[in-house]
């Protein structure tokens, strides 16, 4: 089966308009969480948003669409892959996309609002020939648009994938999670007893992946993904569902659990997540290792969240360093799990990356620094 590599990558965020900006903000500690005066609503809120003139660009597009293309148009920089290329595919991950645009006209055509037809208008300007795939499927978007990359390489059908997520914070999205009282009341504390929710956040990640293997490239040698089933918005309480895919991913990579070094957590800072997370860990034999939630950085970036927190494990992979979990102070999950906290030097090898959504969605990765 043929590898694939993360060959070059992209976060376009409030920390930094490139990966180098982003890996910078979080070894001096910088959050991009802040307390928000918004349109998107009457009460301040506290979430990692993007600048007017962060989103701004080809007026022919919309903010979602233009902060996609800048993060694409940064990876390809470092990447050495042809866009143009009938070999090179493209995948689009996001929950909600355009959904901002209904709410300032709701007699807007679909072709105007649609993922699929977003993704059209990207490659377009992008020059990018392939048939778009769009991934959407909640919170683990990002992730299981990786996989799913990883697949078409795999099987052939391309040698080279862009996939690249984002999302940004709407009064839809913003009332949907305080609706389920899920929204914290300061900057999120991810496995901390003191959580109460999750705090929001906005960006756009990309990553190219490769059969070339290239100096300083990461393997992406397993992912998997599973279904709880349990409820559409509450997560399995068992945690086994997504130890299936953790299992499934660890063996697809050919490893063992003894050889994970750290965890990059979904991490959302709610009750339940947490405590499913960290049983979940347990049940795949890693609740000594080292763990991290980015979310105290990021805020909860919806579809773009895999993409982004994937790409700092796998410079955390190539650094040998470990970031903290911001917010995160007095263990509070039924099954204790061993939190970083505070900026560490390591020799990392081997990362095991998870993701869970609505629907009862879980996703899990493996990335391998071979150098």
């Amino acid at each position: 089966m043929r590898k694939v590599f993360v060959l070059a990558d992209n976060i376009f965020s409030p920390l930094g308009k490139n990966t180098a900006g982003n890996i910078e903000s979080l070894k001096k500690g910088r959050s991009g969480i802040s307390l928000q005066q918004s349109p998107v609503s009457e009460i301040p809120f506290y979430a990692s948003l993007l600048t007017a003139d962060a989103k701004s660009g080809d007026p022919a597009l919309s903010e979602f669409e233009n902060i996609i293309v800048s993060s694409i148009t940064e990876a390809l920089k470092g990447g050495d892959a042809d866009a143009a290329s009938p070999r090179t595919g493209f995948i689009l991950s996001s929950t909600k996309g355009n959904i901002s645009l209904i709410e300032k006209n709701a007699d807007l055509p679909d072709s105007r609002i649609g993922l699929s037809s977003s993704a059209e208008r990207i490659a377009k300007k992008l020059g990018i020939r392939s048939e778009p795939v769009v991934v959407s499927h909640a919170c683990i978007s990002g992730l299981l648009g990786m996989i799913t990359g990883m697949r078409l390489i795999q099987s052939g059908v391309y040698d080279e994938v862009i996939v690249s997520g984002a999302d940004l914070i709407t009064e839809f999205i913003l009332s949907g999670f305080r609706s389920f009282q899920a929204i914290s009341s300061e900057p999120c504390r991810p496995f901390d007893a003191a959580r109460d929710g999750i705090t929001l956040g906005e960006a756009a990640a990309t990553v190219i992946l490769s059969s070339r293997e290239k100096e300083g490239a990461v393997l992406l040698s397993g992912g998997s993904v599973s279904n709880d089933a349990n409820h559409i918005s509450g997560p399995s309480r068992t945690g086994e569902e997504l130890f299936l895919a953790i299992r499934n991913a660890i063996r697809q990579a050919g490893t063992q659990p003894a050889e994970i070094d750290f965890i990059s957590a979904h991490g959302t800072a709610t009750r339940y997540n947490d405590d499913m997370e960290a049983k979940a860990v347990h049940l795949a034999g890693l609740g000594s290792v080292p763990l991290n939630s980015l979310k105290g950085f990021y805020g909860h970036t919806l579809g773009a969240a895999g993409l982004v927190e994937s790409i700092i494990s796998l410079h955390s992979l190539k650094e040998n360093i470990l970031f903290p979990t911001p917010g995160f102070t007095n263990p509070g999950t039924e099954k204790t799990v061993n939190v970083i906290r505070e900026l560490t030097t390591a020799k990392v090898t081997k990362c095991l990356k998870t993701a869970s959504g609505f629907g009862g969605c879980n996703a899990a990765i493996i990335l391998e620094n071979l150098n």
